[in-house]
């Protein structure tokens, strides 16, 4: 039963962490300015008592250009470089505020990580909220098919009854099996394909859930979606959601050549997929676990062969809304794990 993946939510890092300290109230100026206004006081009034003690002297001559520029730069040299030193040392201590900050949240962000998994491992995961839905809506339909199944057999039994009463015994009556739910079920449209393979969006979703059921019904799409929910959802065991994706949008032509078996570089513009660290985790993941890796080349397969078929009914527009899906999604980004677009 193909269930819809949820992404779970976010990660909120307390900030009562054990290894974040009470940081110190800052009231008013810190030390290093202190130190720079009682320095640069100082060095003003040692000029001030030099010139107090030891005047120009008295004959009336004055100061020429050069030794005023000298003299400028004696008093006002000194004081620029304490302030310099202040401006670094406030620099500096804004700097190592901020890298303990980071250090504080990673190691939040770790603890819960953690903790999470811990959990999971002990507990297990519970069943998501969307996936529920999705069950009742399947034993749902599960019964209706059944009742009509039902029916259809009984009324085809009682009018094959009375065929035979009123015709004689020599004629052989023309056995007629009941139908199946997907032999009765109307063909898929496109558009109901492409919403089932995005999946439900919320629980009142009632559109996306009514073709995702339509889509059930249908054998082909049916494997695909079942394939594309257990992909999604061993994604999502390592943090990976199709909704924090922004891959680059391929042309409706590239996706027909594709489909239509052209393989190789001009294929690259399909893996749109560029998030450094998704296409890492998913790479580790297909080396290190068996069931990710079967599971990834039957997803593969399975979309491959659903773009054969739709892309030959498929307008332009058709193929782009396809492309925005989280199943298309989902194959850009394996798709360039496994090389697909090389």
């Amino acid at each position: 039963m193909a269930q819809a993946p949820q992404k779970p939510a976010p990660i909120k890092i307390s900030t009562t962490q054990p290894t974040r300290q009470a940081e110190p109230a800052r009231s008013g100026m810190p030390m290093a300015e202190v130190a720079a206004f009682v320095l640069s006081f100082l060095w003003v009034v040692c000029i001030g008592t030099f010139f107090i003690f030891f005047p120009p002297s008295a004959d009336g001559t004055s100061f020429n250009d050069l030794q005023f520029i000298f003299l400028m730069l004696v008093i006002l040299l000194p004081v620029a470089m304490i302030w310099v030193a202040a401006s670094a040392s406030r620099s500096a201590r804004i700097m190592r505020e901020e890298s303990r900050r980071l250090q504080i949240a990673i190691d939040g962000m770790r603890d819960t990580y953690l903790a999470e998994q811990q959990n999971r491992q002990s507990a297990g995961m519970l069943e998501p909220t969307v996936e529920k839905k999705l069950n009742e809506i399947a034993q749902t339909a599960r019964k209706t098919e059944t009742a009509l199944a039902t029916f259809t057999s009984s009324r085809q039994a009682q009018t094959m009854l009375s065929a035979q009463a009123n015709t004689p015994q020599e004629d052989q009556p023309v056995l007629d099996f009941p139908k199946s739910a997907e032999d009765i079920a109307p063909p898929l449209l496109n558009s109901d394909l492409i919403r089932a393979l995005n999946f439900p969006d919320t629980e009142e979703d009632m559109r996306g859930f009514a073709a995702l059921r339509r889509a059930l019904n249908d054998r082909n799409a049916r494997q695909l979606v079942q394939a594309s929910q257990d992909l999604l959802t061993l994604l999502s065991q390592d943090g990976i959601y199709m909704d924090d994706l922004r891959p680059d949008r391929a042309r409706p032509e590239l996706w027909r050549r594709f489909a239509r078996g052209e393989r190789g570089r001009s294929m690259a513009a399909l893996g749109g997929v560029h998030d450094r660290s998704s296409l890492a985790l998913a790479t580790g993941r297909m080396r290190e676990d068996m069931v990710f890796r079967d599971a990834t080349h039957h997803f593969l397969r399975k979309f491959d062969q659903m773009l054969q078929s739709f892309e030959q009914i498929a307008t332009d527009e058709e193929l782009s809304e396809l492309s925005e899906t989280r199943t298309a999604r989902a194959f850009m980004l394996l798709g360039r794990v496994t090389g697909a677009f090389d």
